[in-house]
């Protein structure tokens, strides 16, 4: 978990963070401002404390990390214009999806999938919700920064004989991005227990177990023995120096300042993501902003590996349990070379004995070789020739090896017959620096990971479901990318179906209001 160095915005009161620094603030740059002060939570740090007349003034400068600068409207982002892309793109996406293939049934008939791959258009909106979201623990306060995002996805493809692209929608999903580091210690006040109180005043029962007389027994009775050995209770706070006890009786009230000794709260993680999915599956990922060293903003560009190195299992779209296509990482496939021969050869028992080849022969043989068996080349590539100053990386998950854990729900369908078991989740925050001027960049790569059918041996097979994408906001997008975007996002029809091309329309509507480039 992360904390932010805070700064005081008058004597004596609540330690707030600092406003947030503006893109063009100083030579520094946006995420070197932004990230500055930036530590990781120790339990010896200093705990803030929590009262009731800061309330407002906390909820209004709750912090949202990083997330601050994901804030706004990002969109595509085609890098074709880069010299170093050798193979341009029609769509900055890239998606692998492996299905059930028609007429099969679960754990009956292993080996038949259906793989599909393409590229897509994206518009991804962010918006921070003003004020603190107050989770009240007891003596534990966390105020969570909170930001709402809205992604809508459309394929890109061509169609043989026809010269323009189509355009349908293959993707919705909304969601919450919370920052979790606002914590907070709550102790007890006279106020507090007043307003709160819900006992009697005088207990009959202390009275004829215990001999307590007082009112609203706020801390712990002991029994104590004279010399001999006759019993009787006091108050914990009459219990002598070195003075032997036989038996605690708890308290039934609380007294002020109870709960400032702690234990105190270290959240487990700084980032959760919470996000609904059509299909019918609700994703809790939690994460943090991984560190080079000890540094969370690290200088220069994200590194994707090369040759045979890019032959990796987990960011591949062909899982060890499928076979790996007979390939492993001490015999890789290099996917920065062209596919093996045997990828367009006709597989029988004597060139691929045991059916491990053709297996997946399908998906190295994908006209969007290499990015349909390694998605997140298209990132590598795209980040070629970029001039990248600095990023964030931050890596999320819905399932850890230790600790506490986010979570997937599936509608009784998905469950029955393609169950989503893990959702792993890595989005780079980066600046890029084009013509003097520095633009933020968005990349992320998301692998689901779905089973269904049992293998020739009877194991489970893991089918990886991967998206890639490059975003930017929407004003720094070349103009004939925004065109593009404008009419699939901004000016399609109220209503329309998700696989209904816009270009196909003849009603256009206005965009909704706040579209920056709409022109009235």
């Amino acid at each position: 978990m992360l904390k932010r160095k805070k700064e005081s915005l008058e004597k004596d009161s609540q330690l707030l963070r600092a406003p947030a620094p503006s893109l063009d603030q100083n030579q520094q740059g946006y995420l070197a401002n932004l990230m500055k002060g930036y530590s990781k939570l120790l339990i010896d740090d200093p705990v803030r404390p929590f009262s009731e007349e800061n309330l407002n003034e906390i909820a209004n400068n709750v912090d949202y990390g990083v997330l601050e600068a994901l804030a706004g409207t990002w969109v595509s982002y085609n890098a074709n214009y880069n010299q170093n892309i050798k193979r341009p793109s029609i769509g900055s996406g890239i998606h692998t999806t492996i299905m059930p293939s028609p007429g099969t049934d679960q754990n009956t008939i292993p080996g038949k999938f259906s793989f599909d791959t393409e590229e897509y258009i994206e518009k991804l909106t962010f918006e921070l919700v003003p004020g603190g979201v107050r989770n009240r623990g007891g003596a534990t306060e966390l105020f969570c920064g909170a930001v709402k995002y809205d992604q809508t996805i459309k394929s890109v493809n061509k169609v043989e004989g026809n010269p323009d692209l189509q355009y349908a929608g293959i993707h919705e999903e909304n969601g919450m991005y919370l920052w979790l580091s606002d914590v907070y210690n709550y102790a007890a006040t006279k106020e507090t227990i007043e307003k709160d109180r819900g006992i009697h005043a005088f207990s009959t029962e202390d009275f004829e177990k215990y001999g307590y007389k007082g009112e609203y027994r706020n801390e712990p009775l002991v029994e104590v023995k004279d010399e001999n050995g006759n019993s009787s209770y006091i108050l914990l706070s009459q219990l002598k120096e070195g003075q032997k006890y036989y038996e605690i009786i708890p308290a039934q009230e609380i007294k002020p300042l109870d709960g400032i000794s702690g234990p105190y709260f270290i959240p487990d993680y700084s980032i959760s993501r919470s996000g609904v999915i059509p299909h019918g599956s609700t994703v809790t990922l939690l994460g943090d902003i991984a560190p080079n060293g000890n540094n969370y903003l690290i200088n220069g560009s994200p590194q994707f590996p090369y040759g045979d190195a890019t032959w990796d299992p987990p960011f591949l779209a062909i899982s060890p349990t499928m076979g790996g296509a007979g390939a492993s990482v001490t015999n890789p496939i290099n996917l920065d070379e062209p596919a093996p021969a045997w990828v367009h050869e006709t597989l029988n028992d004597q060139n691929d004995p045991g059916s491990n080849k053709i297996y997946t022969q399908r998906i190295l043989a994908d006209e969007l070789y290499p990015y349909c068996v390694r998605p997140d080349m298209r990132l590598r590539d795209t980040l070629s020739g970029q001039h990248v100053a600095n990023y964030v990386l931050i890596e999320m998950s819905s399932k850890k090896q230790t600790g506490a854990q986010g979570g997937i729900l599936n509608v009784p369908f998905v469950n029955r017959f393609v169950p989503t078991v893990e959702v792993d989740f890595r989005l780079w925050i980066e600046t890029v620096i084009e013509d003097g001027k520095e633009v933020l960049q968005l990349q992320y790569e998301q692998i689901i990971l779905f089973e269904f059918d049992f293998g020739n041996d009877g194991g489970t097979t893991s089918w990886p479901h991967i998206q890639v994408n490059t975003l930017r906001k929407i004003e720094d997008i070349p103009a004939d990318q925004r065109k593009i975007i404008e009419e699939q996002f901004f000016n399609a029809p109220s209503g329309m179906s998700m696989t209904t091309p816009a270009s196909n329309t003849e009603n256009s509507v206005n965009p909704p209001p706040g579209c920056p480039y709409h022109k009235s």
